[in-house]
């Protein structure tokens, strides 16, 4: 039987700090997307040397009590429709199981290589056809000049609130309308199906809550907190079975998460619904173009290309690395001067209105 402790990297002081911003930034980035910033950790991780499904595992394993808390920060600003996050949750669990059995069997059949090409290409194509789309969406608002009035649901998310299946709808608050819940199923499921694959399942459970049934991205960035929850229970109990989470790196990442996330969520508070999807969009383009610059490297090593020289692999790896640094300090920054700029708005506003007070 395979010794998969031999697949845990060492950990020095150096690794340690680092893992711990990346858990700050990934916190940062989730409180604010709902995403569960697990598309910079799990890449962050493999840059370290960290196989493709141990990162996927502890990932997922850390994500499940920072979930919960930003949950719980956000309900507490109207934003999450916890009806909508258990349901989909439920489908999303099953999702997850499957997802990590296919994890498992590729890891069996082809090593850590085959297990970090599979992760990486999933990243590439999800991020790219999704990264793609949303900022597409963003652009179109901004140029619009509507980023001030409320979102409404798109052609889509109106037919699918159209359709009536007797015995099937369930009304929703975020969407104030009923919906089948033969329609939740399968986005639940390919929700935890990527979130087993790259351990973001947000890519498609965001999107999906805010294109195909109608929910305002506010609300379904923070409503995805609720189902990372869910199947991130699972998913780690999963994965723990098969000794593949490492439980140092997902204690170390969480402690840092847990300051950012919060943060990220106060941040929702003081900015326009399109900046939500400009900062996932814009940071899933750079991580996709992180992941994409190692792929030749797994495939070298399976056999599947020629083999790179050791000076390129190293080189490609140093670039993906300085990429995702790269990654990580844009989500940091555009969230912090949201922050930042909302709260100044908002003080600026508040003084305004208690001068006449003070006039009197």
């Amino acid at each position: 039987m395979e010794d998969v402790s031999l697949s845990f990297i060492d950990l020095d002081p150096r690794k340690v700090f680092f893992l711990f911003i990346v858990g700050f930034v990934g916190g940062l980035v989730s409180g604010f997307i709902g995403s569960g910033g697990a598309f910079v950790l799990t890449p962050a991780m493999m840059s370290m040397g960290v196989p493709g499904i141990v990162a996927v595992a502890s990932n997922i394993c850390h994500k499940f009590p920072k979930a919960l808390v930003g949950a719980i920060k956000r309900a507490r600003y109207g934003q999450v429709d916890v009806k909508l996050g258990l349901i989909l949750g439920i489908s999303a669990e099953a999702g997850m199981l499957y997802g990590a059995h296919i994890q498992e069997s590729i890891k069996k059949a082809f090593g850590d290589a085959g297990s970090n090409l599979y992760v990486s290409v999933a990243f590439v194509v999800v991020l790219g056809i999704v990264g793609t789309f949303v900022l597409r969406d963003a652009w179109k608002v901004y140029k619009s000049g509507n980023t001030d009035t409320l979102e409404k649901a798109g052609k889509l998310a109106r037919w699918v609130q159209s359709v009536h299946i007797p015995g099937t709808m369930v009304h929703f608050k975020s969407l104030n309308a009923k919906v089948s819940v033969l329609f939740t199923i399968p986005l639940g499921f390919a929700t935890g199906l990527l979130a087993a694959t790259i351990a973001v399942g947000g890519f498609i459970g965001v999107p999906g809550m805010i294109y195909v049934l109608g929910a305002p991205s506010l609300m379904a960035s923070a409503t995805e907190l609720v189902i990372a929850f869910v199947m991130g229970l699972g998913g780690t109990i999963k994965y723990a079975w098969s000794g593949l989470v490492d439980i140092r790196l997902a204690m170390i990442i969480l402690a840092g998460s847990l300051f950012g996330i919060q943060l990220g969520a106060i941040g929702t508070t003081y900015v326009k619904p399109y900046m939500v999807k400009v900062v996932m969009g814009s940071i899933m383009v750079i991580v996709l173009l992180s992941r994409a610059l190692v792929v030749p490297v797994y495939m070298g090593q399976l056999g599947m290309i020629e083999p790179l020289a050791p000076s390129l692999e190293t080189t490609l790896k140093s670039v993906s690395f300085v990429v995702m640094v790269m990654a990580l300090t844009l989500g940091a920054t555009i969230v912090l001067y949201a922050l930042w700029h909302g709260r100044r708005a908002h003080l600026r506003q508040h003084q305004v209105l208690q001068e006449p007070v003070a006039a009197d």
